[in-house]
């Protein structure tokens, strides 16, 4: 009988701790991704300008190269910039704008890729999509995974908080899309990878239901490793399924809709979560995520992010359009805006409103 498998791109090193940092030149060595210590490394103007001065005695054949934002222009001109050398991998340091930068030049010029992020306030960190403004608005990039990642929680400390709990609803966003994915496949008949839906469903749960707070380790590591496992899951199925749904064609529609005024991602997509679940008729489920995401200070209803239920209901209304194709609990109901001011009336008594 012959032995069937799959193989699938993760990082060779992931390591998630205090202190990690302080190893990455060894640890890079030691795994073969640079004997040399020849590396361009990808930071921002601001903080990332503070760890090269930490780095940099440790990275001495390294090159420095400094990044202003998240735009398709800057990291083609990243790339360019940095084809010129003789470098073993590209390193970026930074949040999200800085890290999507760093996949989309390490893809252009055929180079590995390390990532130390300096927040965690979303998914994309380990996950084969480069998101870059560009003149239509923003794009979406296939990129290679990350070969290593090295998450310093002593670095993630030094942000601000709401960076952490943006990370916290975008990983509870998963169990919302999930459900999305999996109605999907008794509706419609779409394939269902289930590898991925089960480590994108897990990394959500255990964020969920972890008792720690967003200053203790334990809680960070656990919200690190959910972070990785989600763009691992998107690498594995081929799409984002395992991660987007509703939730984030809703919090979509808040940023076209309303682009001057747009929240954090990952609180638009954890209120949109839980309105998600809500819609699906799982009152329970949407109940656990209104208490998750209150327990580390997320908004769970429009008004705690700065919208009317009109603009809310709106922004749902206008949500399917956001990803023609997809197919979710939104475009199954196809309720109308009279039909969504009620449900999220009913949402909203359950939720409670903020005091």
């Amino acid at each position: 009988m012959p032995v069937l498998t799959r193989l699938f791109p993760s990082p060779i090193v992931m390591d998630i701790r205090a202190g990690a940092l302080d190893d990455l030149a060894g640890v890079l060595a030691d795994q073969r991704i640079s004997d040399s210590g020849r590396l361009a490394v990808a930071v921002s103007r601001g903080y990332g300008a503070q760890l090269r001065e930490r780095l940099a005695p440790s990275l001495p054949a390294a090159t420095w190269f400094e990044v202003g934002g998240g735009t398709l222009d800057e990291a083609v001109d990243l790339a360019d910039r940095m084809k010129s050398g003789d470098f073993d991998a590209v390193v970026g340091i930074g949040g999200g704008k800085i890290i999507d930068c760093a996949k989309y030049s390490a893809a252009r010029i055929g180079l590995p890729l390390v990532v130390v992020p300096t927040n965690l306030s979303h998914d994309g960190i380990c996950s084969p999509v480069s998101n870059l403004d560009n003149d239509a608005g923003r794009g979406s990039y296939g990129v290679p995974a990350p070969i290593a990642l090295f998450i310093d929680l002593d670095v993630i400390r030094e942000a601000p908080l709401r960076f952490v709990r943006s990370g916290i609803g975008d990983a509870l966003s998963n169990i919302s899309a999930v459900a999305d994915w999996e109605l999907d496949h008794r509706v419609n008949g779409e394939k269902i990878d289930g590898l991925a839906a089960a480590m994108a469903r897990q990394a959500g749960e255990a964020v969920l239901r972890h008792p720690g707070g967003c200053g203790d380790d334990g809680f960070l590591t656990v919200l690190s490793e959910g972070l990785v496992l989600t763009g691992i899951a998107m690498s594995i199925a081929g799409h984002t399924r395992p991660s987007s749904g509703a939730c984030h064609e809703i919090s979509h529609a808040l940023d076209l809709l309303y682009p001057r005024r747009a929240a954090a991602h990952g609180e638009q997509v954890g209120l949109g979560a839980a309105f998600a679940t809500y819609l699906r008729g799982d009152h329970d489920g949407s109940r656990l995520i209104v208490e998750g995401l209150r327990r580390h200070g997320l908004p769970v209803v429009a008004e705690e992010i700065g919208f009317s239920d009109e603009e809310f209901v709106r922004a749902v209304a206008f949500a399917p359009e956001t990803r023609p194709g997809r197919y979710t609990i939104l475009e199954h109901l196809g309720l109308s805006a009279e039909g969504i001011t009620e449900a999220y009336a009913g949402y909203v008594a359950a939720a409670g409103r903020p005091v």
